[in-house]
């Protein structure tokens, strides 16, 4: 097989008979988008999406902004009126370059931040070009053309001069075919291995919710607890309102701007919700600092405190490594002397749904860190704290390490995929007739 050296480093080399063609070249009509005009949504309607509709280079309609009115689609319709088979790119925000095709028969609309590529199917066979804007060699003249302004984006001429490898129209139709199944294949891999991550995450759920009402003996003596969110409780385990267990301290925030440099930018760590992840029990890290003149807006808290997300990510909570400063969208929870740090880190994860009842609703759900303290839970001796808390962090450890693997098993899955589109669509694997056949015998 003879292949040709291209001069674009983005694409190396491609099969000597194929071309490599500006997508302008290959569309029935000039690529277009959605109005530029911000329109006036209703509650039902014709379904109007922009690029957060674009979820996994699918149409993700449940995702749309709204609807419009059916005159307002019929006048939009004039610049861009979507159909089954075009193929949409974004050409503006963070999601810059991702694509997705239409497979749907029914009518809507799209906004501005969506760029519309209609192939002619005398030339170039839409699904085929799809699996090009998924690839490397699409992405990559992506990222040399894109220009930023508040965000990176593209413009539509930089759409038009973009330019896809393209064999004949009956290999652009094989490796399509042959890409669809094994991406059905892929995808139901590793769908199937998010299902077990999620199950893993129920069952991890379960294993501390049990522990931390009930303890680790389930034959010891019962009581009924008083609580409305659990039956029973060990007879010898007290009922506690949190703040008689643990000290509750808001953080503090000034209104000063965020990007102020004598506010920010210093020694001191200042943790944010977004530091606390569900997936570790440490905050161990920090995206922000401030200097000494921040610290006489933000109280500090010490190494060894639960913290807690009263806003973004509610209800989360983590173990402070360090002595570090946070906002007032998270709360601190410093146990007494009769509480068991890790046992309160797993007890508010049991409590997290019963948290959320003190929720209250302004521009975003939020906690009220006050009532937090209110709410009741049973709680056994220190030392039976302790000893619950090691039980779970062993199961803890056990149920990441299952996750880690899974997780790796899913990275190299989409690695292959990507691999694979790649050489299907640049010719360094050539699809023939019996190869479709074969992959649709053997995966049926």
């Amino acid at each position: 097989m003879t292949f040709s050296q291209l001069k674009e480093p983005w694409i190396g080399e491609i099969p000597a008979e194929w071309g490599l063609t500006a997508i302008k070249r290959l569309v029935s009509v000039k690529i277009t988008d959605g109005p530029h005009e911000t329109p006036e949504l209703d509650d039902d309607g014709i379904q109007f999406i922009s690029a957060e509709a674009i979820k996994n280079n699918q149409i993700d309609f449940n995702l749309r902004r709204g609807f419009i009115s059916p005159e307002l689609h019929e006048l939009y319709c004039r610049k861009c009126k979507p159909q089954k088979n075009d193929i949409f790119v974004i050409k503006s925000g963070a999601t810059t370059g991702n694509v997705a095709y239409v497979n749907v028969d029914f009518e809507f609309s799209i906004w501005s931040p969506l760029a519309l590529i209609r192939c002619d199917e005398r030339l170039a066979f839409y699904k085929f070009v799809f699996y090009v804007l998924l690839s490397e060699v699409f992405r990559k003249q992506i990222e040399l053309s894109w220009s930023f302004g508040t965000q990176q984006n593209i413009g539509m001429g930089v759409i038009e001069r973009l330019k896809v490898p393209l064999p004949s129209l009956p290999e652009q139709q094989r490796i399509a075919a042959y890409l669809d199944t094994s991406c059905v294949a892929i995808d139901a891999a590793v769908a199937a291995k998010r299902q077990q991550l999620e199950t893993l995450d129920t069952l991890a759920a379960a294993i501390i919710h049990q522990v931390v009402t009930q303890g680790l003996d389930l034959n010891v003596k019962k009581k009924p607890s008083g609580l409305d969110w659990l039956t029973e409780v060990p007879e010898h385990w007290q009922e506690k309102q949190i703040k008689r267990m643990c000290s509750l301290v808001r953080g503090q925030f000034t209104h000063r701007p965020r990007n102020d440099p004598a506010l920010y930018d210093g020694p001191h760590p200042f943790v944010q919700t977004g530091d606390i992840t569900s997936a570790k029990k440490y905050i161990m890290t920090y995206s922000q600092t401030l200097n000494e003149l921040g610290l006489s807006v933000s109280k500090r808290f010490p190494r060894g405190t639960l913290v807690m997300s009263i806003a973004a990510n509610i209800g989360d909570v983590a173990i402070l490594d360090f002595e570090a400063c946070f906002p007032d969208s998270m709360i601190g929870m410093i146990p007494g002397h009769k509480t068991n740090l890790d046992y309160l880190y797993y007890l508010m994860r049991a409590m997290k749904s019963i948290m959320l009842r003190s929720a209250v609703l302004s521009t975003q759900l939020n906690l009220n860190y006050v009532r937090i303290g209110t709410n009741f839970a049973a709680f056994p001796p220190k030392k039976e704290q302790e000893e619950i808390a090691e039980y779970l962090d062993a199961k803890e450890k056990d149920v990441l390490a299952v996750k880690e693997t899974l997780n790796q098993q899913i990275s190299t899955l989409l690695a292959y995929r990507k691999s694979l589109i790649h050489e299907c669509v640049t010719g360094q694997k050539r699809i023939t007739e019996a190869d479709v056949k074969h992959l649709t015998m053997t995966t049926n």
